[in-house]
C-alpha cells in the first residue's frame, strides 16, 4: 500500500478545508494517510494522527502551504530521503508543484506515477565553539549568518576549501543554493541560479566595502567564516526558519549535505516560465 505524510500548515486560514479535499481523494484509493499527531488534532482529524512521523515508512510527503512549508517538509523528512510534493496554498510558490484547482489531477498522476523527482542539494551547517564542532542542521535554501537588529557589523574571516579569501565587514553573509538563489540571496543582490546548476552561492548582506560581490561556487566546495563582533547578537539561521544564537569568535562552516532534497515536479511546469509567472509577474 502506498503511504503518504501529509503536512498541512496549521496557521493558514481555511486550511481544513484543503486538508478534507485531499482526505476525501485519498478515501476511496488503496492508500495510507499520515498525518503529525499534533496538526491531526488541530485540524479534527486524529484518526490520521502519528507521533513520531519521522520513525515511519513513508513513499512520500505532501506539504499543503507555501514555499516555507515545503522547506520545512523536506528538512523533517530528510533522514526518510523521500520525495516531497506541495500544494500551493501560499503566495508566491515558487517550489510547490499542485495549484489549488489541480489537488484531485496532480494528486492522481502521483499515485499512477506521472511525475519526475528533481534532486536538489541541501546545505548542512555546523558550528565550532571553544574548539568543539557541532552539527545546527540543514537547509535546502541557504544558511544565513547575521547580526541583531540593533547590533552592530559582523567581520567575517571568509575561507574556501582552507583558503582564506577575503576579510570585510557586513550585516551578514547568505550560503545559498541554486534552489535558493530566488530567496534571500536574490533580495541582497545574487544571481539567479538554475537548480539544477551544481553551484552554491555566497550573497554578502550589506557590505562595508565596494569590492565584495555575490561569488558562484562549486557545490563540493567547503565554506568557513570565523566571526568577530565584540557582541553577542550573532545568529546563524536555516531556510529562514530554524535559528541559533552563536557567539563573537565561532566559526560557521556550511558544506554539501549528504542527502539532496527530492522535490516532486510534473511534465506540464517549465523552471523558466515558472521564473517569469512567480517572479517577474508576467503570464
Amino acid at each position: 500500500m502506498f503511504t503518504i505524510a501529509v503536512f498541512p500548515n496549521v496557521t493558514k486560514a481555511n486550511i481544513r478545508a484543503i486538508l478534507d479535499r485531499v482526505l476525501a481523494f485519498f478515501e476511496t484509493k488503496e492508500v495510507c494517510v499520515l498525518i503529525p499527531a499534533k496538526e491531526a488534532a488541530l485540524l479534527g482529524h486524529e484518526e490520521h494522527g502519528v507521533r513520531n512521523i519521522s520513525q515511519c515508512s513513508i513513499d512520500m510527503a505532501l506539504s499543503i502551504g507555501g514555499d516555507g512549508t515545503l522547506l520545512n517538509v523536506c528538512r523533517r523528512t530528510y533522514e526518510q530521503a523521500v520525495p516531497v510534493c506541495g500544494i500551493n496554498f501560499g503566495t508566491v510558490g515558487f517550489l510547490v508543484d499542485i495549484e489549488l484547482d489541480e489537488i484531485e489531477t496532480k494528486l492522481q498522476k502521483i499515485l499512477d506515477k506521472e511525475y519526475r523527482i528533481e534532486k536538489r542539494l541541501m546545505l548542512s551547517g555546523y558550528v565550532v565553539h571553544a574548539g568543539k564542532k557541532s552539527y545546527k542542521g540543514s537547509a535546502v535554501n541557504d544558511i544565513v549568518v547575521t547580526k541583531g537588529g540593533l547590533a552592530r557589523m559582523l567581520r567575517f574571516d571568509l575561507s574556501i576549501n582552507d583558503t582564506c579569501i577575503a576579510n570585510y565587514k557586513a550585516d551578514g553573509l547568505i550560503i545559498s543554493t541554486a534552489t535558493g538563489s530566488t530567496a534571500y540571496s536574490l533580495s541582497a543582490g545574487g544571481p539567479i541560479v538554475n537548480p539544477l546548476v551544481k553551484a552554491l552561492v555566497l550573497t554578502p548582506i550589506c557590505p562595508h566595502t565596494f569590492d565584495i560581490r555575490s561569488m558562484v561556487i562549486s557545490e563540493n566546495d567547503s565554506v568557513r567564516m570565523r566571526i568577530k563582533a565584540g557582541h553577542p547578537e550573532i545568529f546563524v539561521t536555516f531556510d529562514g526558519q530554524k535559528s541559533y544564537q552563536i557567539a563573537d569568535e565561532d566559526e560557521v562552516i556550511v558544506r554539501k549535505a549528504k542527502h539532496p532534497a527530492r522535490i516532486v515536479k510534473f511534465g506540464d511546469k517549465d523552471y523558466y516560465r515558472t521564473m517569469k509567472e512567480k517572479l517577474l509577474g508576467i503570464s
